[in-house]
Order: structure tokens, then sequence, then C-alpha cells
């Protein structure tokens, strides 16, 4: 939507929907665990249905007030898919065209949707993950700068700023103050850096714990193996308690044993997160201590139904 003056709008009703979204309880997962609370954003919740709407609202506002971002100039990003379908939701609704740079191997839910939404997309090689994608985006802003706004989530300090902001107030409140635990996983970090920024604030002592997958060659779509992949320049490894690594296999069963005990239909990312927290609360429990562990559920399933791994035994 634009004003007179042929200006991108900032402020709108969608953007008044993204955050504020529920803290629920995960009690069948840990149920054998004395002492172990587990609670999880559910980031579905948004009206693009993931966490990244919080960042691409936030890189999208920011880009309008500094005059990168306005008529005349395409948005361009590289993305695994949640951001680039936040980015594209808020072209539609804003009115500025999308162009991406994505891994031709997401789901063909996320294609769907990018194509329903009108943004444009070039697909890079499947093999070079979003590291492919990253360097695609490069080349066409340096060959086009005019043409492009640019607005590199994994260097954006607006993305860690938007959980800063909003996610980390939004658990702490939701928690009553009693989290003792975070965890979360690690695509471009902006979740992980900001929310832990604003919990150590309010308590030093909250324990944070960021997990990546165990391998350079892994099914967790939208998170990244740091040690073989382009660090995003907003990651710092200091920042982290703890840094777990996760098989692939580990999160396709817990998302199936979320479906079927909680019935929860959470993304692999989502699962990976929660089997991840229930790792930190068997130990938790087996040294005798009581523990709130916070996570966060960046989308549902929805985007992964394909996948066939929801066929196997």
């Amino acid at each position: 939507m634009r004003t007179e003056c042929g200006e991108i709008e900032l402020g709108s009703s969608l953007e008044s929907r993204i955050g504020n979204t529920p803290l629920i309880r995960l009690d069948r997962v840990v149920r054998t665990l004395p002492g172990i609370t587990l609670l999880a954003k559910a980031e579905w919740h948004n009206p693009g249905g993931s966490v990244k709407d919080r960042a691409a609202a936030a890189m999208v506002r920011e880009a309008v007030a500094e005059g990168r971002l306005g008529p005349g100039k395409t948005l361009l990003d590289a993305t695994s898919g949640n951001t680039g379908i936040a980015l594209a939701m808020l072209g539609a609704a804003k009115g500025f065209p999308v162009l991406l740079a994505m891994p031709s191997n997401v789901s063909p839910e996320r294609k769907r949707i990018l194509r329903a939404y009108g943004a444009q997309v070039e697909w890079t090689r499947p093999e070079e993950s979003s590291d492919g994608a990253i360097r695609r985006a490069r080349e066409l802003a340096a060959n086009d700068p005019k043409r492009f706004c640019y607005l590199d989530q994994y260097s954006n300090q607006a993305n860690w700023r938007a959980h800063y902001e909003t996610t980390g107030p939004e658990i702490w409140s939701q928690s009553d103050g009693r989290v003792t635990h975070f965890v979360a996983g690690l695509g471009t970090s902006g979740t992980f850096m900001g929310t832990t920024r604003k919990l150590k604030e309010l308590n030093p002592e909250i324990r944070a714990i960021s997990m990546q997958p165990d391998s350079p060659f892994h099914g967790l779509e939208g998170l990244k193996h740091m040690a073989t992949s382009i660090v995003p320049k907003i990651y710092d490894p200091d920042l982290a308690d703890r840094a777990l690594e996760l098989e692939t296999e580990a999160a396709y069963a817990m998302a199936k044993q979320l479906a079927r005990e909680e019935g929860l239909l959470v993304g692999i990312s989502a699962a990976a997160a929660v089997a991840a927290s229930v790792r930190i609360a068997r130990e938790e429990s087996a040294a005798g201590r009581s523990a709130v562990i916070v996570t966060v559920l960046p989308d549902s399933a929805d985007k992964y139904l394909s996948e066939r791994f929801w066929e196997e035994a």
C-alpha cells in the first residue's frame, strides 16, 4: 500500500498482528522428568506463519525509514524459506516488488506460497544450501545496486534487534520471569542472539543454549552447520552458555512425537528445538534440579507435510 506521495507506508494492520504469540506448555514430552516445565513460543500464529515475520518487518521498516527502500526499488534477499515468505507477504501488502534467492530443494509448499504472494525467485543449487542463495543475492546486488535494496538478513542488525525488542520481553512476561533456560536453533542466528541478549539483561543467571545441525549435510531446513557454512555477521558464538548439535533423525522423530502425543504439528526446526530442549531437561532432572525451559517453535508443519519422514513408521 502506498501513500498519496508514492512512498511505502510503514504502519499497517498486518504489522500489528506480528508478535505476541502464545507461550504453550509441552507436558507429555517431559512427563517422566520431575521438576521440569517446558514452554514454547508458537510462532506460526504470526500472519506469515513463522518467527521470521518479526525480523522481516523490522528490516523492512528500517530500510524504508533510511530511504534504502522506496519507489523504484526491488527488495532483494537470500532465504531458505520463511524469511522469504515474510518478505513476500510484506511486499504484497505494502506495494513493493520482491526478488528472492533460494535453494531449489525447499519444500513444494514454500514454493506455492511464494508464488501466491507474487514474489520472484532465483533458484540456486540445492547442494549449496543457503550459502548458494547468499552468493547469488550478493551477485545480483553488486551487478545492479540502483535496482535493489539488499536486506542481507544474515548481516542486518535489525534482525536480532527485532527479537531483543519483542521475543525476549514476551518470554519474560509470559513465563512470569521464571525462565531458567532458553534454547533456540541457529539459522541467521537472529532469534537466538536477540532473545538471549534481552533475557540475560533481565536475569544473567538464565542459561542460553544454541542448537545447530550435527553435520553439513542435514535435513534441518532453515538451520546452519556453522563450521562449514558462511557464518552470519550477526552471530556471536560467545553468547551461548552451551552449543548443542542435533542429528536430523532426532528432529524427525520429535516432529512425529509432538503430533501424536501433544497434538501439535510443527516444522522440522521447531521439532529440533524441542528435541534439544528435552535433552537439557533430562540432564537437569537427573541432577535433581528444577528448570523452566523455554524454546521457540519457528513454524508449523504446513510447509513440510510433503516430507517423506511423516510416512515412516
